[in-house]
């Protein structure tokens, strides 16, 4: 059963920090493209590319030529279309190689997935753009289950891992956040993606998680909490608890899997500096 596939979201191809000579915009289009390519694609045209990145044709035409010479993508003489090249996998081991909190956190993400039971996933993200990631997850046995594994995107305005990261950064930082997830989300869903976003705050302000009830995904329930490095040597991250809305009820997750995740955060977070 698979979820992701609505959730491709178009990048951002613009100069972000304009007037900063420092900032090298070639370097940023030709790493915006290699973000286009999301695991369920086998192959992307220029044409996709162009679509998803926001960035014109011609332009993108010179990307995908140059990291083709680099071997961080693949051209296809049949098809025309590129593919994702074995360096690129080396740069994303090596980042998940330095966080050494996955190791920390797997066994506890897999002894709260096997609570939840049937399919449920556990995960543990952060963000990507406008963007959730996944850098670890753990999913119990079921015949139905989210098909996500580490380095799939969700939405970071709609989902509740997202929605928890968002309350975990400086109010400063997320206000700078919000005029790009409007302009994301369109003038018609935004009200109603905000007010999310605000509840969620409220929510981990109260009681530590937040509740997610079919906002991400119709028939999807989930329940997340940030966390912040006791060392303050890792970016702001969430943990989330999510699966059928059969399987997490409301009252599941605010009694039971709520209370659990914010004590999972506690005992990772009790390590300090051994994940660092």
């Amino acid at each position: 059963m698979n979820y992701t596939a609505g959730d491709v979201e178009t990048l951002d191809g613009d100069d972000p920090f304009p007037g900063d000579r420092q900032f090298v915009v070639a370097l940023f289009r030709g790493l915006e493209i290699l973000r286009c390519f999301q695991p369920w694609d086998n192959a992307l045209g220029n044409q996709e590319l162009a679509q998803r990145s926001g960035l014109p044709k011609a332009t993108v035409s010179r990307l995908t030529y140059t990291l083709s010479k680099l071997g961080y993508l693949v051209y296809m003489e049949d098809s025309g279309r590129y593919r994702m090249g074995v360096p690129v996998l080396g740069l994303g081991y090596a980042c998940l190689g330095g966080l050494k909190i996955r190791e920390t956190a797997q066994p506890y993400l897999q002894e709260l997935a096997d609570h939840a039971g049937d399919g449920v996933l556990a995960a543990l993200g952060g963000r990507d753009d406008l963007s959730m990631i996944y850098v670890s997850c753990a999913r119990s046995a079921g015949m139905l289950s989210l098909q996500l594994n580490v380095g799939s995107r969700i939405s970071l305005a709609r989902s509740g891992m997202g929605r928890a990261y968002l309350a975990a950064i400086g109010d400063d930082e997320r206000e700078a956040l919000m005029p790009k997830l409007r302009a994301r989300a369109g003038e018609e869903r935004w009200p109603q993606i905000e007010a999310g976003i605000r509840r969620a705050i409220d929510e981990i302000r109260t009681r530590g998680f937040c509740m997610n009830v079919g906002d991400w995904y119709p028939q999807v329930n989930s329940v997340a909490v940030p966390f912040r490095s006791p060392q303050g040597d890792l970016p702001a991250l969430a943990f989330n608890c999510g699966g059928p809305s059969y399987v997490l009820t409301p009252e599941r997750l605010e009694n039971d899997l709520g209370p659990r995740l914010v004590d999972l955060a506690n005992k990772v977070a009790a390590f300090g500096g051994q994940y660092s």
